[in-house]
């Protein structure tokens, strides 16, 4: 079913999934032993409403202090999360819960329309209208798109520099007769050519640019996806199955069984203090000085990430 009242409010109807009968038990036997219960599920909306889901599973009482929140999962931001329990944010939940019910809405009444005009088992949603849409808006741009000749112009100069020496150096031609060069076809192209051949360049000025490259932000789910695509060929799903495997971890030697980067589904570039102290020593015991920044690279968020997990990152 839908799974959703539209007549009276809204209101979903939530069951629990058959499969995880087995699991539900083991958490309520565990949780019949337990002296007390925190629940610290991701940081975000999705997180806030696994833990207010949890708390109906477990019979705990909404309003207690038991939801703690961590935004990256070292040492000292697990411990500070657990002197400070509040209690389930229902302004994030409802907001969760909001979005699920879109879903249900929008995708429930548009899928079984494309099974019927195009194809069994296509899906559509929320989002995935909303990305066909833009995609078919780009596709008749294109097919509108009248192509314009355009031809452009190159030369390689030879002269003397201030030390006598000889050099050659290519120049673009850019203006022509004080106006931008606009060169349409082959003709003029071939006019243009005999009028400037055999003719002396002169360098009328020198102008010397200093350029500061910094480093690329930490990768950010989407980012990862992007260069791996780019440099490695890899479809998303790969990515995301390589990079699990990753943060799940992997036996290295004496270490034992350890996890090789942090959390891989994320929106956010920060890194985490305890982190950027430790590469900055190892920087300065291995390499020295000259190569630490005299501080800390910050990228700025996008205005609507949910910054619940740190970058990824070794």
């Amino acid at each position: 079913s839908m799974g959703v009242n539209i007549e009276e409010g809204f209101e979903p109807k939530y069951i629990s999934m058959p499969g995880k009968k087995k699991v539900i038990d083991d958490l309520l036997k565990e949780a019949d032993k337990a002296s007390a219960i925190y629940l610290a599920t991701d940081p975000d909306r999705e997180g806030e409403a696994i833990s207010w889901h949890l708390a109906h599973l477990l019979n705990l009482n909404e309003t207690d202090k038991n939801r703690i929140a961590f935004h990256e999962i070292t040492e000292h931001a697990v411990q500070d999360a657990l002197k400070e329990p509040r209690s389930i944010d229902m302004n994030m939940v409802n907001a969760q819960q909001a979005r699920r019910i879109l879903d249900r809405l929008v995708g429930y009444e548009l899928s079984p329309l494309l099974w019927k005009k195009l194809c069994k088992g296509l899906s559509a949603g929320r989002v995935q209208s909303v990305a066909v849409r833009l995609i078919v808006e780009r596709e008749r741009e294109i097919a509108a798109f009248i192509p314009e000749e355009y031809w452009t112009m190159e030369a390689l100069y030879s002269g003397v520099d201030t030390s006598g020496k000889t050099v050659e150096f290519p120049a673009i031609l850019t203006h022509v007769k004080g106006k931008k060069a606009n060169i349409p076809n082959g003709d003029v192209a071939a006019q243009l050519e005999s009028a400037l051949k055999g003719k002396n360049g002169l360098v009328e000025e020198v102008e010397k640019k200093k350029r500061s490259r910094k480093p690329s932000p930490p990768f950010t789910t989407s980012t990862m996806q992007q260069e791996a695509a780019r440099k490695l060929n890899f479809g998303a799903k790969k990515t995301m199955m390589l990079a699990q495997q990753l943060y799940e971890g992997k036996a290295t030697g004496n270490h034992g069984h350890v996890g090789l980067i942090t959390y891989m589904r994320t929106d956010s570039t920060r890194i985490a203090q305890e982190m950027q102290i430790a590469a900055k020593d190892y920087i300065l015991s291995h390499y020295g000085s000259a190569y630490v920044p005299s501080k800390f690279h910050a990228y700025a968020s996008k205005g609507n990430a949910q910054d619940a997990h740190e970058g990824i990152r070794p």
